[in-house]
């Protein structure tokens, strides 16, 4: 890889199911490493083991490869600068501790917790800005002696230097933070287990990570990331460049969050929403590709993606918006494709089995409901009527069809189909419009809506001279009789 070749990183500490602050930095990541014919790298940061779980581990490389988001370096596939899970690289993590020690960069701190929290409860009534105060910084070799004595354990700290630390970021500007408000941080907990400030530096370090973008939150910890980069010895010029990206909020303008809209990329999944539409609407959520362009496939994505049309300002998450971009990518699959998308829905609810017939079933219904529908899961709802064995009218749409209008509806529709002989839905609307609307004069809602229920069991379904259609002549004449029954 030549000095220029951006590699950018996606590394996650999986405590659960990725969620859209996740994947809005993960699907930036990719697409800038897929404009600058760049690396995309993927790590796991799972060095809290009490949090970190295989199954979360497993659920985020699926969530990737599902989502499209493939990578270069990291896990199944390798690289010359893994391993790519931070739990298989501790050795690495506690040589450069050792050597921070060794160079002065870093001291051990054997404060208390209750000492610690003693200094945050006095900074606190002082109205002073909390931070650790620096008592282990300079300890004789008595005063080392005597807390090994008395069996404390000691934690790592990095001895933060006099000054600022100012840095450009790509979004933001020229980026300042006092040392004042850098107080000495823990690189090393008591057990030996790297902290998050330790592990992520020398990992964009070592492998060899040229732009780091990632969420608004970590803005603050910047400076101590760079602390570690000049412990590690390395020049500045060889930093890697920060881009911090836009909060995304909710719709009460808070930070998005479980309650205010954010879920799991599980959730949208399962909810059937396709990977594109919400690779498309994420993109959308802090970045703009200009003329009111929101309609975009993955590959436009990769063309457009530049960290300079990133906005600074925070994005707010919009689930009608986002319905809207998925109603059109359904709408744009070929029927072969919304197949292959519906029937794992299809199965999952037990509407059908699999056979082959039932397959074709499906796929001559699909084009009757493409248009209609915002996520796959309501598939299931509304084709379930071409496959139920044992038909009955849902309890919400049993009054429409009990009264006595209702009745005579379906006892003229009855009549009028068993003398339909070609069963398609051209004869069968025109049968029913010569008899229902002109000859009784009806209006088309009252008359069709009595013989939906009364043939899909609910006022929700495909168009329905087209689902008499699938339904074939006999099951229809059927069910109107069992309606009829009520």
């Amino acid at each position: 890889m030549n000095a220029k070749t951006v590699k950018v990183r996606f590394a996650p500490s999986p405590t659960g199911e990725l969620h859209v602050g996740n994947i809005r930095t993960a699907l930036f990541d990719w697409a800038y490493a897929r404009h600058t014919g760049g690396v995309f790298l993927f790590r796991i940061e799972d060095t809290d083991t009490d949090r970190v779980t295989d199954e979360y581990i497993q659920a985020a490389i699926e969530t990737l490869k599902w989502l499209g988001l493939d990578w270069d370096e990291g896990p199944e596939v390798g690289g010359e600068n893994g391993p790519y899970l931070q739990s298989q690289r501790l050795d690495i993590y506690a040589e450069y501790a050792q050597k921070f020690l060794d160079q002065k960069d870093a001291y051990y701190c054997y404060c208390s917790p209750d000492e610690l929290e003693a200094v945050r409860e006095a900074q606190r009534k002082a109205n002073v800005a909390p931070g650790y105060n620096g008592h282990c910084r300079d300890l004789t070799q008595a005063q080392i002696d005597a807390y090994k004595a008395q069996g404390r354990s000691a934690v790592v700290r990095m001895r933060m230097p006099d000054g600022s630390t100012t840095f450009t970021d790509l979004i933001r500007g020229d980026v300042s933070f006092d040392h004042n408000f850098v107080p000495d941080f823990v690189l090393v907990r008591a057990d030996g287990s790297p902290l998050y400030t330790l592990a992520v530096a020398v990992d964009d370090i070592l492998m060899k990570v040229t732009h780091v973008l990632r969420g608004e939150d970590l803005l603050s910890s910047t400076p101590r990331q760079i602390r570690v980069y000049q412990a590690m010895g390395v020049a500045p010029k060889d930093y890697p460049v920060f881009a911090h990206l836009p909060f995304v909020m909710g719709t009460d303008n808070a930070k998005l969050s479980k309650r205010n809209g954010e879920a799991s990329i599980a959730w949208y999944r399962e909810m059937g929403f396709l990977p594109e539409a919400i690779c498309n609407y994420l993109a959308l959520l802090g970045w703009s590709p200009g003329d009111d362009v929101e309609n975009i496939t993955m590959k436009e994505l990769t063309q457009m993606f530049t960290v300079e049309k990133v906005h600074s300002s925070p994005a707010r998450f919009d689930m009608k918006k986002l319905e809207a971009i998925n109603g059109d990518k359904i709408r744009a699959l070929t029927i072969d494709e919304f197949l292959k998308w519906s029937l794992p829905f299809l199965t999952k609810a037990n509407v059908i089995q699999g056979s082959s017939q039932e397959i074709e079933l499906v796929k001559k219904a699909l084009p009757l409901i493409q248009e209609r529908i915002i996520v796959l899961s309501e598939v299931p709802k509304m084709l379930k009527f071409l496959f139920v064995t044992e038909f009955e009218v849902d309890a919400e749409s049993v009054s429409k069809i009990t009264d006595s209008g209702s009745k005579e509806i379906l006892k003229r529709s009855v009549k009028e189909l068993e003398g339909v002989s070609q069963w398609s839905h051209e004869n069968i609307e025109a049968a029913l419009r010569t008899s229902l609307i002109e000859e009784l004069g009806l209006k088309p809602r009252i008359a069709f809506t009595a013989l939906r229920i009364a043939t899909t069991g609910s006022t929700i379904s495909p168009p329905l001279f087209e689902s008499m259609e699938l339904l074939g002549k006999e099951a229809c004449l059927a069910r109107i009789s069992t309606a009829l029954a009520l």
